[in-house]
């Protein structure tokens, strides 16, 4: 299937990316001010700024209660932007429309981002969140099932990398994990996946743009070939929780996806691969207003409480 006619209008529009290393504090300005109106903001019952005091120091993050209830099942959220972009603004509708359709209270996590700090700042911060969680259930409401991690992209390798991070740790109160087109393998030889070619150009995020958007955070000391990093390179996959892994048909990062999706499933994990045709990267953030692709938020609510109600 061709890109949705929409999403093709506006990557006619985008200009050429200027000439020049990346520079993140100008890509960071031109993000926050394209982020809606608080009065334009899906509304909620309640959302409310916290500080979670970790080990590693504090990190802030948005709490967003769909309704009054007296209970809920908590989805911890790690947004997007390669490690050195997005923040808890940036990412703001779409924790809303995951709190709103999945009826969880959602934590999302402004963790401290490459290159102003080093690997693994930005994972320990999602990591810490995902512990004070746990622990704070009482004070947050939770009801005790479901404790859910997502992300997208360098959130969905956050996610990953948690889960994993957890299971090693014997932190077993991970429920669920959802990645929407995760980055799971930070070694960007075009020929590993198909995808990388065969999505490589005109989609907005292109093969080419791989390599120096996440430099920041390969130079800060992330190792590609480490499995916290790279998620699809750990050996043992069995264990770890069940799994929706979203995917872009146009989108470099594809196969990589869902050869996880299906390695996971081969590890006897229950994990669900979902291609959303005619979509490219990033189409939860930027696209969800086109119908089709609001879609995704119904699906996690489906994913999360069908299995609550075991």
């Amino acid at each position: 299937m061709t890109i949705h006619p929409e999403i093709g209008k506006i990557l006619a529009t985008l200009p050429a990316p200027p000439p020049g290393p990346l520079n993140p504090a100008a890509m960071r300005a031109g993000e926050a001010a394209q982020v809606a109106l608080p009065a334009d903001r899906l509304p909620l019952h309640a959302v409310e700024e916290a500080t979670v005091v970790t080990p590693h120091g504090e990190v802030p993050v948005r709490i967003y209660t769909p309704v009054e209830a007296d209970a809920y099942g908590l989805l911890v959220y790690f947004h997007g932007g390669a490690f050195f972009l997005g923040s808890l603004d940036t990412h703001d509708h779409v924790a809303r429309a995951l709190a709103k359709e999945s009826g969880h209270k959602v934590i999302s996590v402004g963790y401290r981002l490459a290159p102003e700090h080093a690997f693994p700042a930005g994972l320990d911060d999602c990591y810490a969140v995902v512990r004070w969680a746990a622990e704070q259930g009482e004070s947050l409401g939770w009801d005790g099932k479901n404790l859910a991690i997502a992300g997208d992209s360098s959130g969905g390798t956050f996610a990953a990398a948690v889960a994993a991070k957890a299971h090693d740790d014997g932190f077993e109160k991970i429920t669920h994990q959802i990645l929407f087109y995760p980055s799971l393998d930070l070694d960007f030889d075009v020929d590993r996946y198909a995808s990388l070619r065969e999505n490589a150009e005109g989609y907005g995020l292109e093969t080419a743009g791989l390599a120096p958007f996440n430099s920041f955070y390969l130079d800060s000391g992330a190792d590609p070939a480490d499995p916290l990093v790279s998620p699809i390179k750990r050996g043992d996959l069995t264990g770890l929780p069940p799994a929706l892994v979203i995917t872009a048909e146009h989108d470099p990062l594809r196969d990589e996806g869902e050869l996880y999706g299906q390695r996971l499933k081969e590890a006897g994990v229950d994990a669900r691969i979902s291609r959303y045709s005619g979509a490219n990267h990033g189409f939860v953030q930027n696209f969800s207003w086109i119908p089709d692709f609001y879609r995704p938020f119904h699906e996690v609510a489906g994913f999360l409480n069908a299995r609550a109600a075991k």
